[in-house]
């Protein structure tokens, strides 16, 4: 049996195949610019080379088929009959209050998720057409919906509640609600095996740092607060969105300058953070102009790693305990000087950042420490899979078994777990740089 996991933008549509009985990733592609003159597609199948075309796709549904013929086709495809996918798994932006967990799609999971548009207006439109798209085209295969905002449900109303009139949450439903829950779910258990601790034992921070960034301080293995607000576009300084800033320079620039609220909106999540300070978002081309002397990258990389740093303190005050601190995503995994201005100088903390560590860890297939020997609190840099997550969801949701993460047992918690497609990419880079067995942990043995 496959499990096939979806994930839709408004113009693109990602999607993995994964082999349940062998635990392998059988497919990965993506379709681009769906709606415009043509769209594109880009297809691995593993262990071939890549297939790259050219096509027509004017909605998400022409998307959604172009896959399944590209998965039935007879040079790059991957299974043979479309009764070889037993579950679709989609990624939901945002679950609101209402979803603390992942769920199968049935029409009324629909609607309420319908009525959470108005939370997150840019995303949840196209992952709703997305399912909908997926749900016409195999209508008796069971589909499951994967929420970013899930995970963050077991945050205190201490952490989640904004000092603003009560009204404002009971009618609006303004609160934080925090994104990226898939990751942090998976590099949260993760962290947990590497530390040969019960998850509900264990007390991390976690930075998953893209071109979006966000942290989140993680108590007995729950969630208990996290950088995103109501929107992404709060915490941390990321490529192209502010973080935080004083919400009166809303109405002052609005009025200095005679934009309207949705234009300034816009400024904050399109034109800020690291491309409103230097004109860049991409964090090596920042890195390499700060390296060639330009003061405006160079004061990027200092403002986006001191935000990262205060946070890092302040859910270090929050926890009491902090067992490890854990990088992920594309920057997290990649930018060690990113790591290096965010961990550097925390020895007051118990974290004690190897440099040399953390210059050789740059490894998006093994799970590295970058701490000191003796560090008090460890360092792990671990790459995250949200693919696994929502296949596993998607799987338990269609036999009957999935609960909430506190009461269900993933298959990467093992000790003995192993990412097949990782472990043979970590043994090419191992050739290439042995110098990464240095870094490499693994799990304690029993």
């Amino acid at each position: 049996m496959n499990i096939l996991t979806l994930n839709c933008g408004s113009s693109s549509a990602k999607y993995q195949v994964y082999d349940w009985a062998e635990k392998a990733v059988l497919a990965v592609g993506v379709v681009e610019r769906i709606g415009l003159e043509y769209s594109t597609i880009e297809h691995k199948k593993t262990g071939a080379d890549e297939y790259n075309a050219k096509v027509q796709c004017p909605t998400h549904e022409e998307a959604i088929q172009l896959i399944i013929d590209m998965l039935l086709d007879k040079t790059h495809g991957v299974i043979s009959d479309m009764s070889e996918i037993g579950a679709v798994g989609h990624r939901m932006v945002h679950g609101g209050e209402k979803f603390k967990q992942s769920v199968l799609v049935t029409d009324e999971v629909l609607e309420e998720v319908r009525k959470l548009i108005p939370l997150a207006p840019l995303h949840e439109p196209a992952n709703i057409m997305g399912v909908e798209a997926a749900r016409h085209v195999m209508p008796t295969i069971p589909h499951a919906i994967v929420m970013d905002t899930a995970w963050h449900q077991s945050m205190p109303a201490k952490s989640f509640m904004y000092a603003v009139p009560t009204e404002w949450y009971r009618q609006y439903n303004v609160r934080r609600y925090g994104f990226h829950g898939t990751s942090y779910l998976y590099t949260a258990k993760r962290a947990a095996v590497l530390l040969g601790k019960d998850p509900k034992d264990t007390n991390l921070i976690i930075c998953h740092i893209g071109n979006g960034a966000s942290i989140c301080a993680i108590k007995n293995g729950e969630a208990v607060d996290t950088s995103m607000g109501l929107t992404p576009l709060e915490g941390l300084v990321m490529g192209t969105r502010s973080g935080d800033l004083d919400p009166a320079i809303l109405p002052f620039i609005a009025n200095r300058t005679g934009m309207s609220m949705k234009e300034v909106d816009t400024v904050l999540n399109k034109k800020s953070g690291l491309v409103g300070l230097c004109s860049m978002s991409d964090r090596r081309d920042v890195r390499d102009a700060a390296a060639d002397g330009n003061e405006q990258a160079q004061l990027a990389i200092d403002i986006e790693t001191q935000r990262l740093k205060k946070y890092i303190g302040a859910y270090a005050a929050e926890l009491g305990r902090v067992d490890a601190i854990v990088y992920t995503a594309g920057v997290g995994e990649m930018a060690p000087h990113i790591r290096l201005g965010a961990t550097k100088d925390l020895e007051i903390l118990g974290i004690h950042l190897d440099e040399e560590k953390n210059r050789i860890g740059q490894c998006r297939n093994g799970e590295l420490d970058i701490s000191k020997d003796g560090s008090p609190v460890r360092i792990f840099v671990i790459p995250t899979d949200e693919e696994l997550v929502m296949t596993e969801d998607a799987y338990a949701l269609m036999e009957g078994t999935y609960d909430v993460h506190t009461a269900f047992t993933y298959s990467f918690q093992s000790a003995d777990y192993v990412n097949k497609a990782r472990a043979a990419g970590l043994e090419q880079d191992l050739k290439k740089r042995p110098e990464l067995k240095k870094v490499l942990v693994y799990p304690p043995e029993n």
